[in-house]
């Protein structure tokens, strides 16, 4: 379906193509549940694949993983093919399974550091406050090269900055232990629902979505979203985080052709809701420059509405299924759709929302210079691939013969903040320990983990050594920590060889 460099959507009085050359100005599929967003979506995709776009789609329900298996032939696809003009043909796509908890497809990790203050904040739903806190401990770890991979150098960068708050608060502001045991607390809810296991080496490489197969055909990477849906807000960061990974690290390379991949974001609306203004600014921030780098993001919803309006202008494709008019807010929904299209004065776009058969939609995409095309009532192509999900064994069997089999799926531990921390803490239990002839080893590791042996009366030799190895231990991690660790780490196999500790628009660690 693939024509002059144009997708082919479906027909309308003539047939309706989405180009490819503006298909990196993002677009919106909107409709009530059942209307057929999961096929508009579907076709599209089968459509950049082929065109030699890799695609990235969240599957909610599972339905997508049927793009694996070639289309059934079922009677009313055959149909619907027949009644706008094309061929039934049935096809299967190359196909690569992810899952954030790896049951599903190849295990997704982002490390700590590549998630920054800002998408950690929210993953967490912290406060404000508790976020300035959050962005101490990133700020220690950035100017010093600790490097965060996971919840436990996190937790020890935590503990290192409550025990030590009095010599910090000067440097970097007021930190107190309350605030940092609620940060503990809402780590330790993280882990009970199985988001520490998104937290880890070693990390995706987004080149790694970025293939096309032997035949030049553009791969189509699948997220297992049914589990990951039951964490809202983890499904959301996750999202942000790969788009912000796309913006900082692909280069600037103006209008191309056609798209270098192309985003499907299904549930957009968990992306903005209960999200503060500065994020939302930021992600519409990175929407509107994201299309130079060469990608396109496509959000999927129910209504239009639940984008932001801020976002919502940068959406230039649209594909509108119907939508439901009972209750007010669904009526201001529709209002709201029918008032985003270029109008056409053969029919009422306001009531045509509400009067869409399943498999039916108002169609606008850009044309000539950017313009958006006059709105069409449009019946949507039949998918070439399977319409619905596959069997288990089927999945697994792609899986074991991916080419991304055995990359992700097991979890490695390298060096990192808290062995730097924990070895610097035995380094200074050793100082003490000869400083006294055996003694001070407990207060020393209090200082630096929370294991405190407070005493009475004058300061002994003990205290005094602590004391002094306590500062210094405090000034070596918060001051110059950076080419040794630099070091540990230079050699190290994994995503995160060569991060420069600069961090970009959503707060993420860069590359070099």
């Amino acid at each position: 379906m693939l024509q002059d460099g144009k997708i082919f959507i479906g027909k309308s009085t003539k047939p309706e193509y989405l180009d490819l050359r503006l298909a990196n100005r993002h677009g919106l599929v909107t409709g009530a549940t059942g209307t057929g967003k999961t096929v508009s979506l579907q076709v599209l995709a089968e459509g950049f694949s082929n065109a030699g776009v890799p695609v990235f789609a969240a599957d909610i329900k599972g339905d997508l993983s049927g793009m694996a298996a070639p289309g059934n032939g079922k009677e009313p696809l055959v149909k619907r093919a027949k009644d706008i003009g094309v061929d039934y043909v049935p096809d299967k796509f190359p196909v690569v399974f992810w899952d954030l908890f790896g049951e599903q497809g190849h295990r997704v990790r982002a490390t700590v550091s590549e998630m920054g203050p800002l998408l950690l904040s929210r993953l967490l739903d912290l406060n404000d406050t508790q976020e300035g806190v959050l962005n101490i401990a990133f700020r220690i770890a950035d100017e010093q090269g600790l490097l965060l991979l996971d919840l436990k150098d996190l937790r020890a960068l935590l503990q290192l900055i409550s025990d030590n708050a009095s010599e910090l608060t000067t440097t970097y502001g007021n930190v107190s232990k309350a605030t940092i045991g609620t940060i503990q607390r809402q780590l330790l809810v993280l882990e009970n629902q199985q988001g520490d296991e998104f937290l880890g080496e070693p990390a995706l490489d987004i080149k790694d979505l970025m293939r096309v197969d032997r035949d030049g055909r553009g791969i189509v990477n699948i997220l297992a979203a049914d589990k990951l849906m039951s964490n809202p807000r983890l499904y959301a960061t996750f999202l942000l985080w790969l788009m912000s990974e796309l913006f900082e690290e692909l280069p600037e390379v103006g209008d191309l052709d056609q798209p270098k991949m192309v985003f499907f974001f299904d549930e957009a609306h968990l992306l903005f809701n209960d999200a503060p203004k500065a994020l939302v600014e930021t992600v519409e921030r990175v929407v509107r420059l994201i299309r130079s780098k060469g990608i396109g993001v496509y959000f999927i919803t129910q209504n239009p509405i639940d984008i932001p309006e801020s976002v919502l202008a940068q959406l230039g494709n649209r594909v509108q299924h119907a939508l439901r008019a009972y209750t007010p807010r669904e009526q201001k929904a529709v209002r709201a759709a029918a008032q985003s299209f270029r109008e056409n004065p053969a029919f009422d776009t306001e009531k045509a929302i509400t009067e869409l058969g399943v498999g039916e939609a108002l169609v606008s995409t850009l044309e000539g210079k950017g313009a958006p095309s006059m709105v069409e009532r449009t019946l949507i192509a039949p998918p070439m691939a399977q319409v619905g999900p596959i069997e288990l064994t089927e999945r697994q069997q792609i899986i074991a013969s991916s080419p991304m089999k055995g990359k992700y799926d097991q979890p490695v531990d390298p060096e990192s903040a808290y062995e730097m921390l924990a070895k610097r803490a035995e380094q200074a239990a050793a100082e003490a320990k000869a400083a006294e002839g055996g003694g001070g080893i407990l207060d020393m590791i209090g200082g630096l983990f929370g294991t405190t042996n407070q005493r009475k009366g004058s300061m002994t030799v003990t205290q005094r050594v602590t004391r002094e190895v306590t500062r210094t231990i405090v000034n070596q991690t918060v001051g110059n920590l950076a080419a040794e660790i630099g070091k540990s780490i230079g050699g190290r196999q994994g995503s995160s060889i060569g991060r420069a500790i600069v961090r970009g628009t959503l707060g993420g660690l860069l590359r070099r």
